[in-house]
């Protein structure tokens, strides 16, 4: 059994305590938070301390908070020579302290509190600079999902990037439909399909091969008619942005 001391209180944090404590294979032996009122509700079932000194051992140290704060708490830990690792999907090994072990432990995937969430489906990118730790890592990621994947650095940099674009910036967009909807007294939730099946159809697709719409088409009259609908200034200009960016991609590939 992996015994682990999870170090954070934040929304990846509480995931991470929740798949760890259902594994059969991981011990969480203690949880650390410098605001210990964030765990307390937890001290019957774990651990809990907001005093890094008191720190138990443990096979793995998850450093759980945000990338502001992981090279700082990796330095006040009071130990050296135990394996830690991060879950940051922008920040580096080498920013934790060079005095222990170092690697990364990402969970490729959006977290809320509020929000359930079947980790076995979500992807874990380890990192180790030893190699001696890999099996390690591999066998606590292995513990909580079915899809691992050792990465490098720059690799992980590239998906953290490109998760903002799917997530972050697709969430903002679907804000701006929420606000066109809404503007009009049209129903969002009639969009939710939508949503969906585009989710679903690059499953099977390419982004490339699955994209439609006007921009692709060059429909200027629908193009013009949108444009024409929308009072929003900033809306308007993120419409004439992402068709460019649709009709250069594609206009690429016409003979």
């Amino acid at each position: 059994m992996i015994s682990v001391v999870i170090l954070g209180a934040g929304n990846v944090a509480h995931h991470l305590y929740k798949a760890f404590v259902s594994s059969e294979h991981v011990n969480v032996k203690q949880w650390y938070n410098r605001n210990i009122s964030a765990i307390t509700s937890f001290k019957d079932e774990v651990k809990i301390t907001d005093d890094v000194s008191q720190l138990v051992e443990a096979d793995i140290y998850i450093i759980a908070v945000s990338d502001d704060g992981i090279a700082e708490l990796s330095q006040k830990l009071p130990f050296e020579d135990r394996f830690i690792v991060h879950t940051s999907g922008s920040v580096s090994a080498y920013d934790l302290d060079m005095k222990n072990r170092r690697g990364v432990f990402y969970p490729l995937q959006t977290f809320s509190k509020s929000a359930n969430i079947d980790f076995s489906q979500v992807p874990v990118c380890i990192e180790t600079l030893m190699r001696k730790d890999h099996a390690l890592l591999k066998s606590l990621a292995e513990s909580i999902t079915q899809i691992t994947k050792r990465i490098n650095s720059d690799q992980r940099a590239a998906l953290h990037l490109a998760a903002v674009f799917v997530n972050n910036f697709t969430n903002q967009l679907y804000r701006v439909a929420h606000e066109i909807t809404e503007s009009q007294g049209a129903e969002f939730d009639l969009l939710k399909p939508l949503i969906l099946e585009t989710a679903l159809k690059i499953q099977d697709l390419s982004p490339f091969k699955a994209q439609t719409g006007p921009a692709k088409r060059n429909d200027k009259k629908t193009i013009k008619r949108h444009l024409k609908l929308l009072d929003n200034e900033h809306h308007k200009d993120l419409y004439k942005l992402l068709t460019a960016s649709i009709k250069n991609t594609h206009d690429q590939y016409k003979l």
